[in-house]
């Protein structure tokens, strides 16, 4: 058989080595010489650097003495093209960062895989319309250890550490839930009394992440599931002020957390006046920042204590909180999502070209949160009015007569029955 054919059945094996560089080679089948040694110099050079994927392809990819074109080679899904060389070369190199030309990428316990594929696709030359070289993929993966660098070599101080890039990388997944009032379990029915406390627990999934902190920087009640529709009324305000607790009610942040990635806060249950519903929906607005960064004015969570007429935070110092009175904390609408990771990760993400969409923040709706009127309460249970009064009292008269004609019957025919004579047959002796 043929070199190419034999290179087409073939497997590709890429080893990592803890000093930066993985080594492509193919494992050829052949299917009548078994002793064909393996080419003197691997077709597919591939090194793994720390924000770099350094691939060099052997213009002899298979090994046949033909020479491919370099405009034949692409990488990755995207078809990222070769640097530009010189035809006298015989190397075909690309250099792409880690996350550019659609790679993959995985999480595993040990290590971060970085997956992509060296494609081969022949195009005719010139007028021709033949082909003399076969399509091929050839697979890459990059191995990097998660708990100790790749190399042995110095870490320059913009070098992005591969968690905060995965962070980037991958989408979070973000809830908001109404729990029972032990805050073991999710509640049951959405029902309230009026004047009950609703609580709400906020929490970001994080799963291979590094570890986040979230913060709910808003929160608004409609009688609708559109947050923008009125009437409405705010719950959380100005990055992370609850300001719900200014009012009559006792509404306030859980503290401490139970965990970084987790908010609880209570609401007292309430009603629209001038409404009929009864019910509401509370929509949040939710985000995150790495959790070794310090609270300030844009990530924080206040609650308004009233015995001392104070805002206290969740965590960080009082002086995060001073902004709730006057209600400028940051820039209108401004919210600084994952500052901290923003700010080391400068540089990598000038480098990457097409990055995919990071989910740091989302909005969330709960609802309808349903309230039933409380107890004894002449306002929620409504007046009678003379009508229903009325009708009520013959009901009643009704049933009255009714049972009292039933009690004569009864004691009318037991009076019949015992004024009857009895005649019990009797033998006489002869």
């Amino acid at each position: 058989m043929g070199a190419a054919m034999g290179l087409s059945c073939g497997v590709f094996i890429c080893f990592l080595l803890l000093g930066g560089t993985e080594l492509c080679y193919s494992q050829t089948i052949w299917s009548g010489e078994t002793n064909s040694p393996l080419p003197s110099r691997p077709p597919v050079v591939v090194e793994c650097l720390e924000a770099q994927l350094v691939v060099a392809v052997s213009k002899d990819l298979f090994g046949t003495g033909k020479l491919v074109r370099p405009a034949d080679l692409t990488l990755g899904p995207e078809n990222c093209e070769p640097l530009v060389s010189a035809d006298t070369e015989d190397v075909v190199r690309f250099e792409v960062g880690l996350h550019e030309c659609g790679n993959g990428v995985q999480v595993t316990d040990s290590a971060l895989v970085y997956t992509t594929f060296l494609l081969h696709s022949p195009r005719p030359a010139g007028n021709l319309s033949i082909l003399r070289t076969n399509r091929a993929e050839i697979p890459i993966e990059c191995h990097y250890p998660r708990h100790r660098n790749v190399s042995s070599q110095a870490i320059l101080p913009t070098w992005v550490p591969f968690r905060t890039t995965m962070l980037s990388e991958e989408k979070l997944v973000f809830s908001l839930r109404l729990m029972e009032e032990d805050w073991g379990s999710e509640k049951r029915s959405p029902t309230f009394q009026l004047g009950d406390v609703a609580h709400l627990q906020a929490e970001v999934h994080t799963g291979s992440h590094v570890p986040l902190r979230l913060f709910v920087d808003h929160c608004v009640a409609t009688l609708t599931p559109d947050r923008s529709a009125s009437p409405h009324h705010t719950i959380v305000d100005f990055h992370g002020c609850l300001v719900d607790g200014l009012s009559d009610a006792s509404s306030s942040f859980k503290e401490p957390r139970p965990r970084p990635e987790t908010l609880q806060f209570t609401v007292d249950m309430f009603h629209f006046a001038n409404d009929s519903r009864n019910m509401i929906y509370i929509t949040c607005h939710l985000k995150v920042t790495l959790a070794d960064g310090v609270p300030d004015q844009l990530n924080k969570a206040c609650s308004f204590i009233k015995s001392s007429r104070r805002w206290s935070p969740v965590e960080g110092t009082a002086d995060i909180c001073r902004c709730c009175n006057k209600g400028s904390c940051g820039l209108p609408g401004h919210s600084r999502r994952l500052s901290h990771l923003e700010r080391r990760g400068r540089k990598s993400a000038s480098q990457t070209r097409n990055r995919r969409h990071v989910t740091e923040e989302a909005e969330i709706t709960v609802g309808p949160l349903i309230f039933l009127g409380k107890a004894g309460d002449p306002g929620a249970e409504g007046s009678t009015s003379p009508y229903a009064s009325v009708m009520l009292g013959l009901g009643l008269a009704m049933v009255l007569s009714l049972t009292l004609a039933t009690l004569v019957l009864v004691l009318a025919q037991r009076r019949s029955a015992a004024s009857r004579s009895v005649i019990c047959p009797v033998s006489v002796p002869q």
